[in-house]
């Protein structure tokens, strides 16, 4: 449920109601006020959803711009301060999905990240390792293997699984918790002394 902000009062307050009015009729002076009146509350939504300030001004600003443009949509005056809100959500959502996770990072760190760390030595281990864990997972019992290669191999989420099992969840977890131990038993059991 959406609380107001300090500064919004009730949306049957009939000052509120006669700037959305007045607003809608094009007066800009009552949207500035509106602007005044709601403007801290989309700030923290989109800060709330951004994580960034400065994200999260020019949104503020980008919902007001949308609002003015969208308020003869409106039937009820009423609804402006939840109206107002779900505009300043759904932006911020877009926001988000449009500029992908957001990494930070200083130079020195990417360029230590960017070493090529793949060598004759790690390609030949990491070769080994994979046969080792093959030859580990044959050694499983069927339920076992199949277990680990459906979440490991696959990629299946617990709950496809739980589905293709026929199992409740917390039994597939308890079946990768087991298989997972039996197969480290017999990579143990693999590995040269």
């Amino acid at each position: 449920m959406t609380t107001l902000a300090e500064n919004e009062t009730p949306a049957t307050d009939s000052e509120l109601l006669e700037l959305v009015a007045l607003a809608k009729s094009g007066n800009r002076h009552a949207f500035g006020q509106l602007v005044e009146r709601f403007e801290r509350t989309i700030y923290a939504i989109a800060l709330r959803k951004l994580n960034n300030h400065a994200e999260a001004q020019e949104l503020a600003q980008e919902v007001f711009v949308q609002a003015m443009q969208k308020l003869p949509q409106l039937r009820d005056p009423a609804c402006f301060p939840g109206w107002l809100r779900s505009i300043a959500v759904r932006m911020s959502i877009n926001r988000c999905l449009r500029r992908g996770p957001v990494f930070a990072a200083e130079s020195h760190s990417l360029e230590a990240s960017c070493v090529n760390t793949d060598t004759p030595l790690r390609q030949a281990v990491a070769k080994e390792t994979r046969q080792q864990v093959r030859a580990g997972l044959k050694r499983l019992g069927d339920m076992d293997r199949q277990t680990l290669e459906a979440f490991y191999v696959e990629g299946r989420s617990l709950l496809e699984m739980s589905d293709d099992f026929e199992s409740p969840v917390g039994t597939i977890k308890r079946r990768l918790h087991v298989a997972r131990k039996r197969l480290a038993k017999h990579l143990a059991e693999l590995a040269p002394a």
